[in-house]
Order: structure tokens, then C-alpha cells, then sequence
């Protein structure tokens, strides 16, 4: 199945971007190469610029406190396991903590580095991290892997306790829903929510249907048209066939 997230709010929206950043960030500072490794540092000042809202933070801080309040009222709840609620508090609260250990403005020890910043700069401009442009950054990408490496994780590491409550908050919102089977007769799909709160909504189609949806909603209206894949063609095509899919409203 391949699964196509659609938030409701900007809120949801940057955790989603979040989320996307971070892993691309790991993934490319796991690699050994220099090329991989300028790509982990520039989707480093890409979390950057996207955690860059002064009310994150807090934001992450009261709904896990929220959550934590929730899940408190499952206990001594027979049907609820003991040994997997005290967990779930457990790693909420120590998120929560990790968060109000943050000093200042999220990434602000990235922003006092002149050097880091400068590299920021230039890497906005077309091929302007040559090594004309920035001797020192050329310099330093060919430093051995395991220096350059352990660069990259003191850079990111200061963000793990954002990441980590990122995580917490989109996991609950996940698995807040559950899957309903749809067919969107010709590719078109209609349905009037009436205002519903909530905070995201999930396509999920076969990883072999050749669909791709474009979602439009509001809290009273969810519109999914699905296109054909662009692959050859000069412009999407809407599909002109049933679709069978999975539609999942989430909400905290």
C-alpha cells in the first residue's frame, strides 16, 4: 500500500515536514560520501527554517501533556495493559522533559555559528557552494568520514528532543483512525464531513493501482480527485475508471 497524508492545519502540516526532514537527514549522515553528507547538512538547515515557528515548541509541550492527561484515565482499566500505558506515559514524559531542556529559540546554536550560516547562505544560490565560493566548507568535506560524521551529529543532536516529540504526537494521530474501504466511481470522490475536527486524512491505494490522489478539504467538505501517474504524459490525466481505496480521518 502506498499512503498519501493530507493535514487539515499547519500545525499538523509542519510536524508532517518535520518528520520527512529528519529522515533524510539520518539517512544521509549515515552515508559515507561527501555528496551525501553536504545533503544532510543542508536538510539540516532546511529543519531549520521549518521548526522555525517561536510557538512549536509549546505547541508539542501542551499536547503531549494533553496526551499524558488522556492516557492517565485508562488506569487500573482492565482491558488496558499496565505494562504498555506506564510505557507510553513514560516516553511522553521524558519527551516532554527533553523539550523544556531546550534553551532559547529552537536551533538558535545553529544560527551563532557564522560558519554553518555561511554555508546556509550560499547553499540558497544555484551551485553556490563551489569551492571558489567557500574554501573552508570544500576543505572540510574532505575530512575523513568519521570526523564528518560525528560533525553532523553534534549539529543535529540538540533537535533530537523536537524530533522525538514530532514522532510521539503524528504516531498518536495515526492510529487515532480507522481504515474505511471507498470507491471513487470515474476517480472522483465526494463526502460532506459536516464539520468535522478532524486533524488529517489518509488515502491508501495498492502500491500497483496506477493512481495518485489530489486531495482538497475543509472541515465540511473532502474532495479526491485521482490523476493518472505523470510518468510520459505532459500533464496528469484524471482517471477515468473506478478506484478502490482506504479513506482514514484522524484526530487527537
Amino acid at each position: 500500500m502506498i499512503t498519501y497524508e493530507y493535514p487539515f492545519n499547519e500545525r499538523i502540516r509542519t510536524l508532517l515536514r518535520l518528520e520527512d526532514l529528519f529522515e533524510k537527514t539520518a539517512y544521509f549522515a549515515r552515508a559515507d560520501g561527501q555528496h551525501e553528507h553536504h545533503a544532510a547538512l543542508v536538510t539540516l538547515f532546511e529543519i531549520l527554517e521549518a521548526a522555525g515557528r517561536a510557538d512549536l515548541k509549546m505547541d508539542l509541550i501542551q499536547e503531549l501533556e494533553r496526551q499524558r492527561q488522556t492516557l492517565l484515565a485508562f488506569r487500573n482499566n482492565p482491558d488496558i495493559s499496565e505494562e504498555a500505558l506506564s510505557g507510553a506515559l513514560y516516553e511522553i514524559e521524558q519527551s516532554s522533559a527533553a523539550l523544556l531542556g531546550m534553551n532559547g529559540k529552537i536551533g538558535q546554536y545553529l544560527r551563532d555559528n557564522d560558519w554553518l550560516m555561511s554555508i546556509k547562505s550560499r547553499a540558497a544560490i544555484p551551485g553556490g557552494v563551489c569551492e571558489f565560493d567557500l574554501p573552508s566548507y570544500h576543505w572540510w568535506l574532505h575530512r575523513d568520514v568519521d570526523t564528518r560524521r560525528a560533525a553532523l551529529d553534534g549539529w543535529s543532536k540538540p533537535l533530537f528532543a523536537l524530533r522525538d516529540a514530532s514522532a510521539i504526537v503524528l504516531r498518536l494521530l495515526r492510529s487515532s483512525g480507522r481504515p474505511k474501504r471507498h470507491v471513487a466511481v470515474n476517480g472522483q470522490f465526494q463526502l460532506n464531513l459536516g464539520g468535522t475536527s478532524a486533524q488529517m486524512v489518509r488515502v491508501a491505494l495498492g502500491a500497483d493501482e496506477a493512481a495518485v490522489p489530489e486531495v482538497s478539504a475543509n472541515k465540511y467538505f473532502l474532495n479526491i480527485r485521482f490523476t493518472k501517474p505523470p510518468l510520459n504524459e505532459l500533464k496528469a490525466r484524471g482517471c477515468e475508471r473506478d478506484v478502490e481505496f482506504d479513506l482514514t480521518f484522524c484526530n487527537l
